[in-house]
């Protein structure tokens, strides 16, 4: 059953998206306004900025290219974020080919789970929930949380949990809506306030 799931995840996520070659010399430099929110190395101090070090090429080319569209639809079309499409509406996609080569080639810095969500946090990563529907966290992200770079699925371990959780409570509700064939959209909608807070916690330490 586990290897349906992968294969469903491969399927439903693979997209080719042809981006420019990145240069990360290039990006560090491109990236000095950047680090007020995700820090110089991309390892943001800010919990409720995500840490973009050591995240998939592929999926920074996406956000960032889908910031920009945003931000030329008036939030339309893409990722919509009011800070965020400012800072990528005046970028080229060879400007978003060397950030994205920059902030991945970074190392991410560890994050700590606390140990009451553990238990509770693991069981629904790995196993999901076949009662209420929910597809395992492990299917498309991997046991650490490493996900796909070729299939176009994030790195989600590490990250901090005040991060994660708001961004499965867009998905939940709909303001973010731009997860490969809407599956974020359709699993968070099964979550509960109470199993997102778990799977965040959980996620942060997740090596």
């Amino acid at each position: 059953m586990k290897k349906l799931g992968l294969l469903v995840c491969l399927i439903l996520g693979t997209t080719s998206l042809a981006f420019a070659k990145g240069e990360a010399a290039a990006g560090k430099a491109k990236s000095l306004t950047c680090a007020a929110c995700h820090g110089s190395d991309g390892n943001s101090l800010i919990p409720m900025n995500p840490k973009i070090a050591g995240q998939h090429e592929g999926y920074l080319v996406k956000q960032l290219t889908e910031y920009r569209l945003a931000s030329r639809t008036g939030g339309k079309e893409g990722r919509n974020n009011a800070v965020m499409n400012g800072m990528a509406a005046g970028l080229s996609d060879q400007d978003i080919a060397d950030l994205a080569a920059y902030f991945s080639s970074q190392d991410q810095k560890a994050g700590e789970a606390p140990e009451d969500v553990i238990e509770a946090g693991q069981a629904l990563y790995r196993g999901g929930n076949a009662e209420r529907g929910i597809t395992s966290c492990i299917s498309c992200h991997g046991p650490k949380g490493k996900g796909m770079g070729l299939a176009g699925f994030p790195v989600i371990s590490g990250q901090h949990a005040e991060y994660t959780s708001s961004q499965l409570k867009m998905f939940r509700n709909g303001t973010r809506a731009n997860s490969h064939n809407g599956m974020m959209a359709d699993i968070a909608a099964k979550l509960t306030d109470d199993d997102i807070d778990v799977l965040s916690k959980y996620l942060s330490g997740l090596y």
